[in-house]
């Protein structure tokens, strides 16, 4: 069984989310305690050594996130779970964590568990976590690093080693200005939302750019060129959002 805290100030969502994982996932979760704060989730999560924390973020004396500096090891996974609170789930996405928002729907929380399921068990939550809060600690403009998540578990990437995204079905491959290319197992669009929106750009449907690597665009062709020297499409519907993010960029 996975031994797993719940973490939220508010007791009718407690309840409901344990009665909704022994429902839907019978013997298969012990719950270990339910807390009503971050200071009480620390002492249960040190008593009792869970698997798996399902922490809220919006609390009245601490929010979920200053629980990790009581641990100098992190040596669980996280779900987390809101209710808002966009710029939370951008740091979070960027680090590679799982967030369900409320209320909880059955189907995301299963996909979440599944997710949980399939990491390794000595999974990057340390590095995960570390990485969750240095994001929320960096301008939303200039983020230092972004988990990208791989089919071995995730890539730590600079957002300015990113020369361009581009969409394989429902996969995404990410190229570097060193010239390698990482497979990402999220959609162009996931991977579109995470990215910095001042240097990234969708200029069609297979791919989003980094502005900053642009050299030209050829207007006749629609093709736009990158410091790599490849060529890439620009559609009719995306041209005039490139160009005005190409003059307000520079």
């Amino acid at each position: 069984m996975i031994k797993a805290v719940i973490i939220d100030d508010e007791i009718n969502a407690r309840e409901l989310l344990e009665k909704t994982l022994h429902r839907y996932f019978p013997n298969k979760f012990n719950i270990a305690e339910k807390c009503a704060s971050v200071d009480a989730g620390v002492l249960a999560i040190k008593k009792h050594e869970p698997e798996l924390v399902f922490l809220d973020i919006q609390m009245p004396e601490k929010n979920g996130f200053e629980l990790f500096k009581y641990f100098e090891n992190i040596n669980f996974e996280v779900i987390f779970t809101t209710a808002f609170n966009q710029f939370a789930i951008r740091a979070i996405k960027r680090s590679a964590l799982d967030y369900l928002l409320k209320p909880i729907n059955k189907l995301d929380l299963a996909d979440a568990i599944k997710r949980f399921e399939a990491r390794n068990k000595e999974s990057f939550a340390q590095k995960k976590l570390s990485l969750l809060l240095e994001n929320l600690n960096v301008n939303d403009q200039n983020v230092s690093k972004i988990a990208f998540p791989t089919v071995e578990g995730f890539e730590l990437i600079h957002a300015n080693q990113v020369l361009y995204c581009k969409a394989e079905s429902n996969y995404c491959c990410v190229k570097k200005i060193d010239g390698c290319t990482n497979v990402i197992t999220k959609t162009l669009k996931y991977v579109e939302e995470i990215l910095p929106p001042a240097s990234f750009k969708r200029i069609h449907k297979s791919y989003v750019i980094n502005l900053n690597f642009v050299v030209r665009y050829h207007k006749a062709n629609k093709e736009v060129e990158l410091t790599n020297g490849e060529k890439l499409p620009v559609s009719f519907r995306k041209e005039e959002d490139f160009i005005n993010a190409i003059l307000q960029n520079h």
